[in-house]
């Protein structure tokens, strides 16, 4: 399962989860400030500056430049 920490207001997060919905894969969005803080996404990604921050399961993929080539591989 995809996992997408974001926030509101941010288009890459938008195009993130677009992406995700156009190739019908499922994924679990957590909205900084709402679901999960700030301080919690430094502790899993250390030195996170922007969002999205993606995983697949447990695998740390990275904003949404890496999603796309992470799905053309």
């Amino acid at each position: 399962m995809y996992k997408i920490y974001s926030k509101d207001n941010c288009s890459y997060c938008v195009a993130a989860k677009n992406l995700l919905d156009s190739k019908n894969i499922p994924y679990t969005e957590y909205k900084l400030g709402k679901d999960v803080t700030t301080e919690y996404l430094l502790e899993i990604v250390p030195g996170a500056r922007s969002v999205p921050q993606i995983f697949l399961d447990e695998t740390y993929i990275g904003g949404y430049d890496k999603l796309v080539s992470f799905l053309k591989e």
